[in-house]
């Protein structure tokens, strides 16, 4: 077996070749990792990522271009709330922290807020991780780390990610902290939303427990994050906490997985290239050779979902239905084995998934047939 190094030479050498020719590579940010967690079954995301491939132009080059973008409004709209979140030093997030997370710490009172510019990324990831060590033994106070600059280790290679905000609590633990510009209403908000605004921050928490685990003895960080929003139909902050443990798991085993993506490139067939610049049947061959698990939830974290859907309703496959449906169907893999099933024209009878369709199907012909009457 050739020793780790050669292996990894050999692995950045392969997906190199999978990105195409002087394609540099796109560097994996929160969102691109909280995807992972969102379909961690999926090898096709998986060997994109990991090469580093730009899914957005690779959407576009397939004729299956990606909603996603912010509008310019929403933008701007975002970032004022942000602004008015962090105004005065941070009093006001610095008091929604206390309320929700820390209320048997002291209320905060002149925080510190450290200056965290530095020389590029590297340079204003050390600064970071130096002014979190310096927050952890000033034990006492509170510090707010206005967009720090994080480290991840992705498959061997740093993903930087900047989070909106990082708190150091006076016991010094560290607590992530989100804003985002969706609303709560009565003190709650889109489901679907905060999900993803969660497995973003659980990113951030892998993240800053690397850093963590650098210092002796290591701070607790906490896998209760803060997200903050505005509260009803006004732009007031307010707060909720949530908790990321769940998502934290996920996206530690998908990370784990990506170290071992040789596996799934070694798979692949000689001379495959996902570079945007070939052929559209060259590049639908490329992509198709790698397995996809779709499922609806990719339309909202991946640039590849509308390929993906449409190959799917091609085939029939019932995930286009959503993960809750095939779990219930077993061994029915499309639509046409549903039906089939359904009038008793295959499956087993024994199988629960076959009996249930074919009572289905017999309350649905009774039903009719009353109806007709």
């Amino acid at each position: 077996m050739p020793p780790p190094r050669t292996r990894g030479t050999a692995l950045r050498r392969r997906l190199a070749e999978l990105r195409g020719p002087d394609v540099p590579a796109k560097a994996l940010d929160a969102r691109a990792l909280a995807a992972l967690a969102a379909n961690p079954g999926c090898s096709r995301r998986a060997i994109l990522d990991g090469a580093g491939v730009d899914k957005t132009a690779l959407a576009s080059a397939l004729g299956s271009p990606s909603a996603f973008g912010q509008s310019q409004f929403a933008l701007t709209r975002g970032n004022a709330f942000e602004a008015k979140v962090k105004a005065d030093g941070g009093t006001e997030l610095l008091r929604l922290v206390h309320e929700r997370l820390d209320p048997r710490a002291e209320p905060p009172a002149g925080a510190s807020v450290p200056d965290l510019t530095a020389v590029g990324p590297e340079g204003r990831t050390a600064r970071t991780a130096l002014a979190l060590r310096e927050a952890t033994v000033a034990t006492g106070t509170w510090t707010l780390l206005d967009h720090p600059m994080l480290a991840l280790d992705v498959a061997g290679s740093p993903a930087f990610l900047e989070p909106d905000a990082v708190v150091v609590h006076p016991d010094g633990s560290w607590t992530v902290v989100e804003i985002k510009s969706f609303p709560m209403l009565d003190g709650s908000a889109d489901p679907a939303k905060v999900g993803a605004a969660a497995r973003q921050a659980a990113v951030y928490v892998l993240a800053l427990e690397q850093v963590a685990a650098r210092l002796d003895p290591a701070p607790p960080v906490r896998r209760r994050v803060l997200l903050v929003c505005p509260k009803d139909f006004s732009n007031l902050p307010t707060a909720s906490a949530v908790d990321v443990r769940k998502q934290r798991a996920v996206t530690h085993r998908q990370l784990a997985r990506l170290t071992r993506i040789e596996d799934i490139a070694d798979a692949l067939p000689e001379g495959v290239c996902f570079s945007p610049e070939l052929p559209a049947d060259r590049l639908v061959a490329a992509v198709e050779s790698v397995p996809a698990t779709y499922a609806p939830e990719c339309l909202s974290a991946c640039e590849l979902a509308f390929h993906c859907r449409g190959r799917s309703r091609e085939a029939g496959a019932v995930t286009t239905l959503g993960r809750p449906v095939r779990a219930e169907l077993g061994s029915l893999t499309t639509v046409e084995d549903v039906l089939a099933a359904a009038r008793g024209e295959t499956g087993d009878p024994d199988d629960p998934a076959v009996a249930a369709l074919r009572r289905a199907a017999r309350l649905r012909g009774e039903a009719l047939e009353a109806t007709c009457r």
